[in-house]
Order: structure tokens, then sequence, then C-alpha cells
């Protein structure tokens, strides 16, 4: 054995397969038929039904006597386990005939073949059938012996026996494997009889010897082993490892119970999955809408800065204002209105089970259309006043009132029962209708909740504010520039300003948003863990041993090289 050569190679391939396979009770009795390091002769296996004179080849390849040849030319199915046979410093392995119709002999073939490490494929004159066919390929093939193989045509001096036909039929029957494969015709019993026969002269002798192909075959297999142990032996191993590991994954295939909880798992997973992609979506897209709206009302406003003072208008201000708390709120109402919808489905596939998410904000549902326009409220009032005021004296802190309102409950209180005095006042606060029971009146906890929006809505209009101090701000117009730059110059810095809000702003409630959905889907991951732990415990332990098995699978065919073509 030479270090780092590819019987080296397959042995520590072999001893890593071991590792993977003892990892799991499934694969661990599998360990007993990988390949160990083995220096006995080469074992060249005969295959072929049980009456193609597979023992009589035996006879004729070891040159036997009369004597010895009688006891392995029972053509009868009684061997039921492979018989190794010495010669030529080989073990030639006379395995179960197949094809007989006996499941004992063809399983006890199958052991033979894989222990093998070259194969002699017996066939006859009669021509193999269609399943003898099916054999011989999957022998080249699948198990690997294309170049580590002969076929022997045998008792081809059978009467009506035309050589060049039946050898030619035989190479189509090998299809892609006719070129890679040698195919020898011979007559095992002429040879024998030629040896043993003492009624027989010397040219009698010499012809049958000749015509009979046993020195072809002894040639042929001499040919084959001559590498020796060392060059043939290890991609018999390889190939027989890489069995070991298709044995393995087979082992893997999941049915009953097991299969039922791994299919449970996976839907249950996919479904999760298809709720929190439905909501990042949502979250992308309408993060990436209020971020327009808000480069949008930067747009309005740098265009509305007044060529006469560089002053944006009050209304155009106020408007801006409106859009900005719009786009917020907005916002909150899609976003919500996408966690809503995933919680739905979740619970439409599994049940009540599954925990309602925390609220995006306090009560947000969809708007109806059905109410009036709100007069100017409070915060509409505030922003005006600001804006007037800002424009006259240029920017200042925010304003006293909105700060109030978003930080002191009794302040908030005060708006609400200001704002639900009349109908159109509910709108600002209580687009669902879970908050009042009409003018003038609150549903139960419907004050509090009331409170708590009002303080969030003064939250936003606090946002806008800080928003539009540029827009409000004229002491920064360069005063050494003419005119119209500086009126440029000043719009310019409007849109600038406001594509940078936009881009932080989006930014921020996709942030938000992601924290605020990974909690929940943690909730609901937890909450269904009953329906996904056993399975995924199975897949997981199934994944893992198949990424193990096929990345071994890979190397040992890279050793093989084209045998398994």
């Amino acid at each position: 054995m030479t270090d780092g050569g590819p019987d080296a190679r397959v042995l520590a391939l072999s001893a890593r397969a071991e590792e993977v396979l003892n990892a799991h009770p499934r694969t661990r009795g599998l360990t007993a038929g990988l390949p160990h390091a083995d220096a006995s002769p080469l074992r060249i296996a005969l295959l072929g039904p049980y009456s193609a004179g597979k023992s009589m080849l035996i006879a004729a390849l070891r040159r036997l006597p009369a004597a010895e040849v009688e006891k392995l030319v029972d053509a009868a199915p009684k061997t039921q386990e492979a018989t190794p046979y010495p010669w030529n410093g080989v073990t030639l392995v006379d395995l179960p005939g197949t094809l007989s119709g006996n499941d004992e002999h063809s399983a006890a073939a199958r052991r033979g073949v894989r222990g093998a490490d070259a194969l002699m494929i017996v066939t006859t004159s009669e021509l193999p059938g269609e399943a003898e066919t099916e054999a011989i390929l999957r022998a080249l093939d699948a198990d690997g012996f294309a170049d580590r193989s002969v076929v022997v045509v045998n008792k081809m001096s059978a009467e009506n026996s035309d050589r060049e036909v039946v050898l030619d039929e035989i190479r189509k029957r090998l299809g892609p494997f006719a070129d890679r494969v040698p195919v020898i015709p011979t007559d095992a019993r002429d040879y024998v009889d030629a040896a043993n026969d003492p009624e027989l002269t010397d040219e009698q002798r010499e012809l049958l010897v000749a015509e009979s192909g046993i020195d072809a075959l002894t040639a042929e297999l001499r040919r084959i082993t001559a590498p020796g142990v060392e060059g043939v032996r290890p991609k018999a191993q390889a190939c027989e490892l890489i069995r070991v590991l298709e044995d393995a994954e087979q082992r893997w295939e999941l049915d009953g119970e097991e299969l039922d909880a791994a299919q449970t798992a996976k839907e249950v997973e996919a479904s999760i999955s298809r709720a929190k992609e439905g909501v990042l979506d949502a979250l992308e897209r309408e993060s990436e809408i209020a971020a327009s709206r808000i480069r949008t009302a930067g747009g309005r406003a740098a265009d509305g800065v007044s060529e006469k003072d560089s002053v944006v208008p009050v209304d155009i201000a106020t408007a801006v204002a409106g859009e900005l708390i719009d786009a917020r709120t907005d916002f909150d109402v899609k976003f919500s209105s996408s966690v809503r919808a995933a919680f739905d489905a979740l619970v439409a596939e599994h049940g009540d089970g599954v925990p309602e998410p925390e609220a995006w904000v306090n009560d947000v549902d969809a708007p109806e259309a059905t109410l009036a326009a709100p007069t100017e409220s409070p915060y509409e009032r505030a922003i005006r006043e600001a804006a007037e005021k800002a424009a006259k004296v240029g920017a200042k802190t925010l304003h006293e009132w909105i700060k109030k309102v978003a930080g002191e409950p009794g302040a908030a209180a005060n708006v609400a029962n200001w704002l639900n005095k009349t109908r159109a006042g509910q709108k600002v606060f209580d687009i669902g209708g879970k908050i009042t029971n009409g003018v003038g009146k609150f549903k139960p906890w419907g004050k509090i909740k009331a409170v708590k929006k009002v303080a969030d809505t003064a939250g936003k209009v606090q946002w806008a504010m800080a928003v539009m101090g540029p827009l409000m701000d004229v002491k920064s117009i360069a005063q050494d520039q003419s005119k119209w730059m500086a009126i440029n110059k000043r719009r310019q810095a409007l849109r600038n300003h406001f594509a940078e809000v936009a881009l932080s702003q989006r930014n921020d409630l996709t942030d938000a948003g992601e924290q605020h959905l990974s909690e929940w889907i943690a909730g609901v991951e937890q909450s269904l863990s009953g329906l996904t732990h056993p399975g995924a415990e199975i897949s997981a332990a199934r994944e893992t041993a198949l990424e193990g098995i096929k990345s071994l699978r890979d190397e040992a065919e890279k050793l093989v090289g084209p045998t398994t073509g």
C-alpha cells in the first residue's frame, strides 16, 4: 500500500464513512459492509445463469484432471453461497447461478459481486435474454465493473452457432459498453475434453484447445489483473463504498409516522414562511411608498418657494405637513393590515393556537370612506399656526402645544374629549369604530385607547414639524449670492433634505417593522412547536446525514472515474 495512493484514499474515505454511518442507528448496521485494508489475492467472480457452464470454465482455467472436473460441473442450482478457487495468484469465485428462480441464489450472487475485484460475466451462444441482458448492463454500469470485466460467451461449439453472428449480437446488447468490455468466445467442454480424453490424437487436442478460447480468456484475465491488488482493488473498494452509501441513503427514506411528522413540520414551516414573506413584501413596498410621498412633499415645498422672499407659503407648508403625517399613518394602516392578514391565514391553517400579534399602532384599522371629512383639528391648527409663526420669525423650537399633547396624558385626554364632540372629529382617532359609541360617548376602555391614539398622533405631528424645520428657516439663505441663485439653492437644499428624511424614514420603518415581525414570528413558532418539533428533528437529522453521505459519494466517484460511465 502506497501512502496517498488510490488505496489509501479509499480507506480514508471508508473511515470517514464509518463515522457518518455510526452517527445514527438507521445506518449503523451498514458499517460492516465498508471496505477495509485487504492484501488478499484479487477476486474474480463468475456471474451468469446456472446453465452457462461457469463450473466447467473454472475447471478448464485450472487445467483440472478428469477426476476433479466432475466435482465442479453439476449445473443444478444447489450451491447457495459463493465458492472460491485459487488460480494464477488470484481467486476465482463461482457465484450461485442467477435466473434460476431461487431468491437465495440471486441474493448470494449479489453479495459475491459486491465483494469482487473483477468480473467474468458468463453467457452462452444461445444469447442472453432480456432479464440476463439487464443484469449484465447493471453489473457494468451501476456496479462499476465496465473496465474490470470480461464477457465470456460459452458453448460456442454447439451446433447451429454462427460465431460472428453471435458475437455481433452480444456486442449490440452491450450497448455503450461494447467497446470497453472484451468479449471472448469459449467452449470450456472442448478444452476439458482435449485435456482428458485419452482417445484423442495430438492434432485433435491442439484443434480443440485452440478453438476452445480458454487460452485467450486466460490472457485477458491476466491483463485485467496485471496491475495487482494496489491497481485493481482500490476501484473495486471505491465502487463498494458507493454502494454502501447508496444503501445508507435508502435507509433515510421516511415512511409511516416519521414521514407524516416530517411533512407536517414542512407544511407548518412553509405556511409560517409564506406569512412572513407576505408581511416583508408589504413592509418593503409600503416603506418605499412612504419614502416616495416624503420626497414628493419635499418637491412640492421646494417648488413653492417664493421668488419674492424665499419663504414657503403657509398653505403649502400646511399641506406638506399633512402629507407627512398621512404618509406615516397610511404606512401604519397598511403594515398593520398585512400582519393581520398573515395572522388570519395562519389561524385558518393551524387554528386558534396561533398567537395574535401585538398591535403595530394603537387600534389602527382600514379607514371607512363613509365618514365625512373632518373640520380643522387642533393638530392642523397647530401646524398652521407654527407655519405662520415660522414664516414671520424663522425656525424656532417645536410647537409647545404638540410637545404637551405627546408627553402629558391629561392634555391628550382633553384633546380626545374635544375630538369626540363631533362626528368629523371622531375620524381623527377612531377609524375602525373601536373607541366611541357615537358622538360624545366612549366604549368601555375606549377613553384610554383614545388618549393613547391622540398621543401617538401627536408624536407624528412632532415628527412632521421636525422634518419641516428647514422649510421654515429663512435665515440660512446665503446673502452674498444673487437672488435667483439663492432661491435655487434653497429649493435644492429642501429637496436634498426631504430625500435624506425619506431614506432615513424608510430604513427606520423597515427596521422597526422587521423587529415587530420577528418577535411575532418567534411567538408563532413557539406556539406551533408541538406540530413542528418531532418532524423537524427527523428532517434535521436526515438532512445532516444525507449531506455527509453525498459528500463522501462525490469523493468516491472521483476515485472511480469513468468506470461508472
